[in-house]
């Protein structure tokens, strides 16, 4: 599903001159304080590179992402802003202008960009397994069906990359899904995609670490936003305990059935009867220490609390997953069935207050 692209601006930003420019007359206005580190490509430099952009790699409302190959053979993702769209301008400098800031290994590297009259493209590096999402799906050929551990170290190394955008520079992401956590070669995970991101340098302690507006996909995004529309960092914390679920479940967010539509109501639903099996992704088949499953369940449903105060940070959220991959890692046994029923008992008095309300 693709991201919603409404967006409230807050009264400052109503009258910016940016706002009243055209897409060409916005680019000339943005792109000369633009400091963007990396190599600058010619728009005919990306034509051979892409071999006329020839294979597809990704779409969104951005633009189509294609697949490149250096001089040195090094393979590369090109982002190219659609001429047509433009929001898909506006995600390019947002995106820019984050990536500027950003530099940590669980973060898509920004290797080169082309701006060149009309033309708007940004060079990453290639994530040769593409996204979480397929393969939790198994909706593409090359899926491959992932172990619990490997989910666990997905979602831990995601989360640290989440957390150094958070507290090592002050960025909201504002569009966290299984769709932007890209995968390489060794199945290393690093989150992409920063159309959506904010800079929330506000230097008013109160306005720091928010940004009005409403992006996002649904699915995951915070309930809060339907009322505030203001994103915070715990915003990109409620997203990344969808994404936690949908590890566990193998499930996509939102589904029509039974009327339990969105994937934290239906979890919350099974916790609630102490059967780790139900909730589950049954590709699994049972091969994980319900230890740490349980661990997991727990922390997903507090990132999906219906209030952001009852929701943990992104570093509370690295370190526990940390606890619970040592625990997978460890071997640690599954514990007894009355460890179980007391863990599962007190998950399920905790989430009548995590279950959202059906969207």
């Amino acid at each position: 599903m693709q991201p919603l692209r409404s967006e409230t601006m807050s009264p400052k930003e109503e009258f910016s001159p940016a706002h009243l420019m055209g897409p060409m007359q916005y680019m000339a206005h943005e792109a000369p304080d633009m400091r963007i580190e990396g190599r600058q490509f010619t728009y005919r430099q990306l034509e051979i590179i892409t071999n006329n952009f020839a294979r597809v790699v990704g779409k969104g409302g951005y633009g189509i992402v294609y697949h490149g190959c250096l001089e040195d053979s090094t393979e590369v993702a090109i982002k190219v802003s659609s001429k047509s769209s433009t929001q898909g301008r506006k995600e390019f400098f947002a995106e820019v202008q984050s990536l500027t800031k950003v530099h940590h290994k669980n973060l898509v590297a920004l290797i080169g960009y082309c701006m060149e009259g009309e033309h708007l493209a940004l060079v990453f590096e290639y994530m040769a397994l593409g996204c979480l999402k397929d393969h939790l799906t198994g909706r593409t050929s090359t899926a491959i069906v992932l172990s619990w551990k490997q989910r666990l170290q997905i979602v831990y190394e995601a989360a640290k990359g989440l957390d150094y955008l958070h507290t090592g520079c002050d960025i909201i992401h504002r569009d966290v899904k299984s769709s932007n956590i890209l995968l390489g070669q060794n199945l290393e995970a690093k989150i992409s995609d920063f159309g959506f991101s904010k800079v929330s340098g506000s230097s008013n302690r109160m306005d720091r670490g928010s940004y009005v507006g409403l992006v996002g996909t649904p699915g995951y995004i915070d309930p809060e936003l339907s009322t505030t529309l203001r994103h915070t960092y715990k915003s990109d914390v409620y997203s990344f305990g969808v994404v936690i679920l949908e590890i566990l479940t193998g499930e996509p967010p939102n589904r029509n059935i039974d009327g339990d539509s969105h994937i934290a109501k239906r979890v919350a639903s099974k916790v609630a009867k102490g059967n780790i099996n139900a909730i589950m992704d049954p590709k699994l088949r049972g091969e994980f220490c319900q230890n740490s499953v349980w661990k997991v369940v727990d922390l997903a449903m507090r990132c999906v609390a219906l209030s952001s105060s009852q929701r943990p940070t992104m570093v509370e959220v690295v370190l526990q997953l940390k606890e619970c991959l040592d625990l997978e890692t460890a071997g640690q046994p599954n514990g007894s069935i009355e460890d179980d029923v007391r863990l599962s008992s007190a998950l399920a008095v905790k989430t009548i207050k995590f279950a959202p309300a059906a969207r």
